[in-house]
């Protein structure tokens, strides 16, 4: 503008060029001064959000760090890798090393660990260019190692404490050519390099505790074979299985073992002849060498350990509290599962376990799972710390043991310790974060207080296996450290309570709903009990009543599992299993059903059968035969009849009862079989009786009919004398032929007696038969009629034996001989 007032093809002086400089200088000073300020003002503005973009892009893990609790003269080692999430490459970067200032507190603790790759936050410096790992680049998607040691003194831990230790990734992009930090991870330094003045009594407990897997079903064998639900137990106890880790990992630690009677139970059963289901059918199972190493194993880990024993199949405490109570039978269970223990741990183990603890839930009581829990015998109840909470305000963690009331001591765990490794820890970052939280945890509880106290730790009742790895590394550098000793849990149970600590048990609306909601409904509670009526029922008719009592005893115990907790399907299916098999078995002892009886006449007996399919003996059962009718039908002169019946395995034995009719028609006849105690027993069976009685009209014709037959019997006996006595006459006996008769006119003759009915029938009359008779002695004169004929004299010659002076008999001689067949004979 300065310059177009100027003519044209004219040349400013010199003087006039230096002024129209400075003119336009001081005129684009401005200008110059925002033209260089926009793209700082945009790079102010654009930075967070690009650094926040690229953050959650990259990751930086922490593998390893070790030792985990080091000590003075130390060199601290950490791996890991970085992955580049993001869409750009990274140059120019590095991983290196940050100490953070001391935490003094477990909250401090607790929200470091929240805000663990936070990079809003305040982010302390790196300790030394030195102790870096670089990269030339950093491509999408490729995860990158890092390895960094760097010697303790190196990391400025200037006191005793918990510090903050972060690895970062810094770097540049080509949208961003500067360095900033991409990726941080945080996690923590325990720092205790001198013995503390007083140690911390640590107890960690250490679960061996799994889901059920025998089923109530045995084998019809003397040796009862086990059937399994499934072949999970074998893969479990198997190399590199979870509880062959928790093991392996658990015997060189000084921690306290929490046992599962029933897992030991089934491994041992393993260790024989066994089956598994597979569908619908059941084959051998092979593991038994796995059990046997397994128990040795465990043998030589718990050898002069604490052991704590759980009641049998580990009983769900709160569910029972709050389901079953009120329903027959159900704290009976709880006892039953108590009092199995001593017969099943030390018999496996060979050491004698502590009963003395219960142990609910997560630690989560109320007043009624208090009561439920020692109503079995223990007096001391495993809580945790965010249950049981305290209301003094304590600026510190007081001990376990707390009196609750009633004898019984509430042994509160810590929270925080009991939590640090739930949650997936299969990455090894994960793992190594859990462990690193953990020890600062227990080193910030160790500096609240000069006070001496006993803490425990209880954590997940079935830890994995990368949380039982997790576990064991933090209980090694914990038992490795100088502010911590182990302890047993009894003493820690019996350790002075703190003077302050609450020892008030929450009211039931302070469960938490969470829990609540996984509870075993009531009905399980109300299946169990009547399962357990069936098999009282049951056993009292068995000669060996182990063989059916033991298996559904400890089956009816795994029905209350706290395993069973979120699987209310698999839980049902359970117990339907139970009820259902022992119902099949009950059902082999029965009464054979009857058709329909016809009765004829006034009495008869009706027998009644009944079964054995068990392969033992059974009885005495009691076996009553009821008439609904008994004024048409009675039963043993009553209404009913009663009888007690024992049948041999394998075999069937009826029972008979005797019944009068009193009328025609058809009655009910109800059979049922009765345990001793007066219990029904089975089905009964109903069948119908259909009675036809003979009246006296019909008595009266039938005893005339026999009247009749006697008297035409009687009369042909006696015309058969007369002809013999005839016979005898005409054979010179002296005796005339009609000599006694009667009615003088010989048979066959006009006014003859008529031949009786019976003879017409036969075909023959009175003579016919003696002359039969008469021909017989003759061919056979040692028979019947040869005897006959020579006693009555006829075929016998003159002089023999009668004398010409003896006079003639009036009748003919009896026959002392046996008669013939048909023939009556009077003496």
């Amino acid at each position: 503008m300065a310059e177009a007032a100027v003519p044209q093809g004219t040349s400013p002086s010199p003087a006039l060029r230096l002024l129209r400089r400075g003119t336009a200088l001081l005129a684009g000073a401005p200008l110059l001064a925002g033209l260089l300020q926009l793209p700082i003002a945009g790079t102010a503005q654009a930075g967070p959000r690009e650094a926040a973009a690229d953050a959650r892009g990259v990751s930086v893990a922490i593998d390893s760090l070790t030792p985990a609790v080091p000590t003075g003269g130390d060199t601290v080692t950490v791996s890991g890798t970085v992955t580049n999430h993001g869409k750009r490459q990274i140059t120019d970067a590095h991983v290196g090393l940050r100490v953070g200032p001391g935490i003094d507190t477990r909250s401090g603790v607790d929200a470091a660990a929240r805000n663990s790759t936070d990079l809003q936050g305040a982010v302390p410096p790196e300790i030394d260019d030195k102790y870096t790992e670089k990269f030339s680049k950093l491509v999408p998607g490729v995860a990158e190692r890092f390895n960094i040691s760097v010697p303790v003194d190196k990391l400025n831990l200037d006191r005793d404490g918990v510090y903050q230790f972060a690895v970062s990734l810094s770097g540049q992009t080509s949208e961003q050519p500067w360095e900033r930090i991409l990726g941080i991870q945080r996690t923590f330094l325990p720092w205790q390099p001198d013995a503390a003045d007083p140690r911390t009594r640590t107890t960690f407990l250490w679960p061996l505790i799994s889901t059920v897997h025998m089923s109530a079903q045995t084998g019809p064998n003397e040796e009862q074979t086990p059937v399994f639900l499934d072949d999970g137990l074998a893969q479990e106890i198997s190399p590199g299985g979870r509880l062959n880790q928790m093991v392996a990992l658990g015997r060189n630690l000084d921690v306290t073992w929490v046992v599962d009677p029933d897992l030991l139970a089934s491994v041992d059963a393993m260790t024989g002849s066994y089956q598994v289901r597979q569908g619908d059918e059941t084959v051998e199972g092979t593991q038994q060498e796995v059990a046997k190493q397994w128990l040795a194993d465990l043998q030589t880990a718990v050898a002069d350990k604490e052991v704590v024993a759980l009641p049998f199949a580990d009983p769900d405490l709160a569910s029972l509290a709050h389901e079953g109570t009120d329903i027959t039978g159900s704290l009976s269970q709880l006892k039953d599962a108590t009092d199995v223990v001593a017969n099943t741990v030390e018999p496996i183990l060979h050491v004698t376990p502590n009963t003395d603890f219960a142990w609910p839930v997560n630690g989560a009581v109320d007043g009624s799972i208090v009561k439920v829990a020692t109503s079995a015998g223990a007096d001391k109840v495993i809580a945790r710390s965010d249950s049981l909470q305290e209301t003094n305000d304590l600026p510190y963690t007081p001990s376990a043991a707390r009196p609750i009331g009633g004898g019984t001591t509430a042994v509160v765990a810590d929270a925080r310790l009991s939590t640090a490794f739930e949650g997936d820890l299969t990455k090894a970052s994960a793992s190594t974060l859990a462990v690193q939280r953990f020890l600062a945890q227990s080193l910030a509880l160790n500096v609240q207080t000069d006070k001496q106290r006993s803490i425990v730790v209880a954590p997940q009742r079935m830890p994995t296996g990368s949380q039982a790895r997790a576990m064991a590394e933090a209980v090694t550098a914990l038992q490795g450290s100088t502010w911590s000793t182990p302890q047993k849990l009894a003493g820690a149970a019996a350790a002075k309570p703190g003077p302050e600590a609450t020892t008030r048990v929450p009211g039931g609306s302070s469960y938490p709903n969470p829990l609540r909601k996984r509870e075993l409904p009531r009905a399980a509670f109300q299946q169990i009990a009547r399962t357990q009526g069936k098999l009282d029922n049951f056993a009292v008719v068995l000669s060996q009543e182990s063989r059916v009592v033991t298996p559904f005893g400890r089956a009816l115990n795994r029905g209350t599992s706290v395993s069973w907790r979120g699987r209310p399907t698999e839980a049902a299916s359970f117990r339907i299993g139970v009820e259902t098999y022992l119902d099949g078995l009950t059902g082999r002892v029965r009464l054979i059903d009857k058709s329909e009886t016809k009765l004829s006449g006034r009495s008869a007996t009706i027998p009644v059968t009944v079964q054995n399919n068990l392969v033992q003996d059974v009885g005495p059962l009691v076996l009553r035969l009821t008439s609904t009718n008994p004024t048409r039908l009675e039963i043993g002169g009553a209404a009913f009849q009663e009888q007690r019946v024992a049948v041999s395995g394998g075999h069937s034995q009826s029972v008979k009862f005797t019944t009068s009719a009193n009328a025609n028609g058809r009655a009910t006849v109800i059979a049922q079989l009765y345990t001793l105690d007066g219990q029904a027993y089975g089905e009964a069976v109903t069948f119908d009786v259909k009675v036809t009685e003979i009246t006296a009209t019909v008595m009266l014709v039938i005893g005339g009919g026999v009247l009749l037959l006697v008297l035409a019997g009687f009369r042909m006996y006696t015309q058969r004398k007369r002809a013999a006595a005839r016979e005898a006459g005409q054979d010179g006996t002296g005796t005339s032929a009609d000599e006694g008769d009667d009615d003088g006119v010989p048979a066959g003759e006009p006014g003859a007696p008529e031949p009786s009915p019976a003879a017409e029938e036969a075909g023959t009359t009175g003579d016919d038969r003696d002359t039969e008779h008469a021909r017989d002695a003759e061919e056979n004169p040692e028979g019947p009629g040869g005897r006959l004929r020579k006693e009555s004299g006829a075929g016998v010659r003159a002089g023999d034996h009668e004398q010409p002076s003896d006079p003639a008999p009036d009748t003919a001689a009896e026959n002392t001989g046996p008669s013939g067949t048909g023939e009556r004979v009077d003496r």
